[in-house]
């Protein structure tokens, strides 16, 4: 086992050796959303390499530069010092959604580009006001959603747009776990996920906002008609300020969308369900396709391979995208147009719910 003594020299070599030639300079603000880690262990990937860590709680400093072997010279404790300091050309949030707009008010002027943890903004006002800065300061603003990376969702997709699917008439997609506790998420992250005013509300946002960024690709950017949405405490005692059950109903027009947020699964699911006028196509998971079409007498089922670079790592993606590699389509499910949706969608689910009544989107 390498002592963290020769960890914290290691990391601090890379931090400050030459970069890998077009190598993305990338500083990540946050430490207490539980996906941070994805960075920290990326291994046999040179397109990233990390200039600087933001954060100002000093016991997730202490625990991450031990864990890691991270020198202490790696981390800040003020956001706006890191980026005048470090210049990176990139930062990845790691912190409570509510937050993210805070991250863009600082790297837009600075011309700096981000990357959120998934949904976009914790209000609408927030995915507003971060679309605006933007475009005004020409940066980019990703989303990172892990069924972004799903070659199944591909798949699904590219019957719709072959026709072989016909037209839809009908999406259902099935997201959430156990529940934060019961997953044993850190303290920080749990903090996060229960508090309405940091994460915008409970299951309902951390898995209702799947269905919505995927509905919002699948129909390629067009907004609903109306979204009726329930939630419900079916735990109280552990999710006192949250809800930790919802169904999330949009409303197109021929076209009807159910999403089934929950903390309240047997088990981790992300799958999602197509049907259309000629068939249907169901992601059962990351790389399992299921489907049957027009003329087909029984159901079919595919084993798929990983989606392929730079779509496999969302810091890869985040890399292409900086560096002009690689343009997103309009809707893609990282863009800020479709998140932006997202967000409205997540809005009026929590007016819906909170109202017991339909809410009619403007268009």
């Amino acid at each position: 086992m390498i002592k963290s003594s020769m960890l914290s020299f290691v990391f601090t070599l890379i931090a400050c050796s030459t970069f890998a030639e077009g190598a993305l300079k990338l500083a990540v603000a946050g430490l207490s959303h539980g996906h941070v880690d994805w960075i920290f262990n990326r291994k046999n990937k040179d397109d990233v390499q990390l200039v600087g860590i933001y954060e100002t709680n000093t016991a997730l400093i202490d625990r991450y530069a031990k864990q890691y072997g991270i020198s202490k010279n790696m981390f800040f404790t003020d956001l706006g010092k890191m980026l005048d300091e470090v210049k990176p050309d990139a930062v990845s949030a790691f912190g409570a959604v509510s937050e993210h707009v805070l991250v863009v008010r600082a790297c837009a002027p600075r011309n700096i580009h981000v990357m959120v943890e998934k949904p976009l903004a914790s209000t609408l006002e927030d995915a507003v006001e971060i679309e605006q800065l933007a475009e005004k300061h020409h940066v980019h603003v990703l989303t990172n959603f892990e069924t972004s990376w799903y070659e199944s969702n591909q798949q699904v997709k590219s019957l719709l747009d072959a026709n072989k699917l016909g037209d839809i008439r009908k999406v259902m997609v099935n997201d959430g776990h156990e529940g934060p506790k019961e997953i044993g998420v850190s303290k920080e992250f749990f903090e996060i996920l229960t508090d309405p005013a940091k994460n915008g509300a409970g299951a309902l946002v951390d898995f209702g906002c799947y269905g919505a960024n995927l509905m919002t690709w699948l129909m390629k950017g067009e907004k609903p008609l109306s979204v009726t949405a329930v939630s419900h405490q079916n735990k109280p005692d552990i999710y006192k300020n949250v809800d930790d059950e919802a169904s999330i109903i949009l409303q197109y027009s021929g076209v009807q969308c159910i999403i089934q947020a929950s903390w309240n699964w047997p088990f981790s699911r992300k799958d999602m369900e197509l049907y259309g006028t000629k068939g249907y196509a169901i992601a059962a998971e990351a790389t399992t396709l299921r489907y049957r079409l027009q003329n087909q007498q029984s159901e079919k089922t595919e084993k798929l391979a990983k989606r392929k670079a730079p779509f496999d790592d969302p810091f890869s993606v985040l890399s292409a995208v900086v560096k002009g590699k690689l343009i997103l389509d309009e809707f893609d499910c990282y863009g800020l147009p479709a998140n932006v949706i997202t967000v409205a969608i997540l809005d009026a689910a929590r007016k819906s719910a909170a109202d017991h009544k339909t809410i009619y989107l403007s268009q």
